[in-house]
């Protein structure tokens, strides 16, 4: 079978080096949307992430894509036990916790093993933790992520514990939403994630969709960069970590509703599909997650 879990759990994959620059964290920013709202260009918070000057800072969730992030080839979904089509995965959850704040350019090595996977009958997850440091040793980031495989399950495993968040009976906080532009994920890809479930419509569809969807990891920045704009004064240092479990998908045209409520030490979110040009009922859930202040 594509899954050999007896040989998955616990395989260490090998080590990746990689570098980033200014450009790089730039092209991100505007990859998830910095500098997209009228009067951005303006807004000395906003060209903190868009403009290379001494006052760039660096969000967070960078931390997740920056070791692949000059791939240029399609994601690969074979590792020890794991083999399976491109075409029957799409991206669970992610996590990411900082050691520190993240420079604006540097180098480093990620070490990711397969830590978990779990049986949930008619898919499997796959998940993966991995643990980056930087050119002296010294630590940068932790993740945790997983994939969820579309008709490799019921091979007998555990089904593995709920993630689920709950999000407090009151009035949100922030209440914002950001329209995903039809270009978004055709920008996006050029962080390192060339995956054609975001561009190529013939295999967006092979893959039960139809059309090109949008990054979960996109979803994810923009996420975070809502909150952090909308409630942390646009200040990334003020982040420890960032978790997500997706529960949805949204198109490019689409919009990305984004509610939190500010719990102190912890800010709880949850996204929503908004606006919908795909003319879905309601406001199916995109993500729900949660952000740990430094």
């Amino acid at each position: 079978m594509p899954i050999d879990p007896d040989v998955a759990i616990g395989a260490e994959l090998p080590d990746r080096s990689f570098s980033w620059t200014e450009s790089d964290v730039l092209l991100y920013h505007l990859g998830i949307g910095f500098g997209s709202r009228p009067g951005d260009h303006l807004d000395p918070a906003t060209l903190s992430y868009t403009n290379d000057t001494a006052d760039l800072q660096v969000l967070p969730s960078f931390g997740v894509v920056v070791p692949t992030f000059h791939e240029t080839a399609p994601p690969q979904v074979s590792f020890p036990g794991i083999d399976i089509d491109l075409a029957q995965v799409v991206h669970g959850s992610q996590e990411i916790t900082l050691h520190r704040p993240l420079p604006t350019s540097g180098s480093g090595t990620v070490h990711t093993r397969i830590a978990e996977v779990w049986d949930k009958g008619k898919a499997s997850v796959i998940v993966q933790e991995g643990s980056a440091v930087d050119e002296a040793g010294e630590p940068l980031f932790t993740t945790r992520s997983s994939i969820f495989v579309r008709g490799e399950g019921g091979w007998g495993g555990e089904r593995g514990p709920s993630t689920s968040v709950e999000l407090p009976d009151r009035a949100p906080d922030l209440d914002s939403t950001y329209a995903v532009t039809p270009q978004q994920a055709l920008l996006y890809r050029l962080c390192g994630d060339r995956n054609p479930l975001h561009a190529d419509p013939a295999f967006a569809e092979r893959a039960g969709f139809p059309a090109p969807i949008l990054h979960g990891l996109c979803s994810f920045g923009i996420a975070l960069r809502e909150v952090v704009q909308g409630l942390l004064g646009s200040d990334s240092s003020s982040v420890r970590s960032f978790g997500a479990r997706f529960a949805g998908i949204v198109f490019p045209g689409e919009g990305i509703r984004v509610l939190a409520w500010d719990e102190g030490d912890r800010i709880l979110l949850r996204a929503e599909v908004a606006g919908s040009v795909a003319d879905r009922n309601g406001a199916p859930v995109l993500a729900d997650g949660v952000l740990v202040r430094a």
